[in-house]
């Protein structure tokens, strides 16, 4: 049974995160995964390509630069996972769907949201899985990836 004070984080959605998309930080991500797709760090090569320019590698949304963090969602809910007892907390995967290129010089919106909160028994106990789901979207209002996540408390 999932406990009450963690139930009221379900449906809440944290402040928008606002992420700038920058062409050496994509380049630095990619080499990072090790991803050596021209796409992302040749210019010429990006340029006579179907996207007509560099684009993020999946699953790189740029970096913070506005956003305030907020007791409402994620962070209360994971405060609120310590304060009953499930300190141990786990990331269980995430999932992504695209819809369009994330590209250099793109300003993106995310917007991440308590989707549901759950239990389970286990071996050991009860675990607690939170499910978040985070909208991206682009300085021009198109939706260009959704991502869902899942944490477990122990």
């Amino acid at each position: 049974m999932v406990p009450e004070e963690l139930k009221q984080y379900i449906g809440k959605v944290d402040p928008p995160h606002v992420r700038e998309v920058e062409r050496g930080a994509i380049r630095r991500y990619a080499e990072a995964v090790e991803n050596p797709n021209p796409l992302y760090f040749d210019e010429e090569y990006a340029a006579d390509s179907r996207y007509g320019g560099i684009i993020a590698p999946p699953g790189f949304f740029g970096w913070s630069i506005k956003g305030a963090t907020s007791s409402e969602g994620i962070v209360g809910l994971m405060t609120a996972m310590i304060n009953a007892g499930y300190y141990r907390i786990l990331d269980g995967g995430i999932t992504y769907e695209f819809f369009l290129p994330v590209r250099a010089g793109d300003i993106l919106v995310a917007s991440p949201k308590v989707k549901d909160v759950t239990a389970r028994e286990g071996k050991s106990g009860t675990m607690i899985i939170c499910q978040f789901e985070t909208s991206y979207l682009n300085q021009n209002g198109d939706l260009v990836a959704t991502a869902s996540q899942n944490l477990i408390g122990r």
